[in-house]
């Protein structure tokens, strides 16, 4: 079986010989032949590296989305278990009861901001200068 190339696509076989590391052009055309007939490309060891790091990618947010769930359940329990358990102060007890709440809340932030970087930083600034009664 003889197969005829043009000048470029025997310029860009000798290219892919050379490259992808094939002793020969015939190895490399006849690579290309099973991989199109089997209905796959080749894959190069580049791209399979590629793929794997996807893949791990893939699996870190996966691992770092079931991380946040649980972190937000913990959230929702304790917020409910504060809110059904704790009581309401005394009428005349409020004011300072809200004036020490506002001081622990801020100094909670301010704690919670320390330890946190970068855009995070960012979003705990505009959560230390939220006032809700505005």
């Amino acid at each position: 079986m003889a197969v005829r190339l043009s000048e470029r696509e025997e310029r860009e076989i000798l290219d892919a010989v050379r490259t992808r590391g094939y002793a020969h052009p015939s190895a490399f055309i006849r690579t290309a032949i099973r991989n199109e007939l089997a209905g796959r490309s080749e894959w190069t060891e580049a791209e399979q590296r590629m793929a794997a790091g996807l893949d791990r990618v893939a699996r870190e947010m996966f691992r770092m989305g079931r991380g946040q769930q649980a972190l937000f359940s913990l959230v929702d329990a304790l917020t409910k278990t504060l809110l059904t358990c704790v009581p309401e102060p005394p009428a005349d007890a409020r004011p300072q009861a809200i004036a020490r709440g506002r001081e622990r809340y801020e100094r909670l932030i301010k704690t919670a901001g320390r330890w946190m970087a970068g855009d995070a930083e960012t979003a705990m600034q505009e959560l230390m200068n939220y006032d809700p009664h505005e």
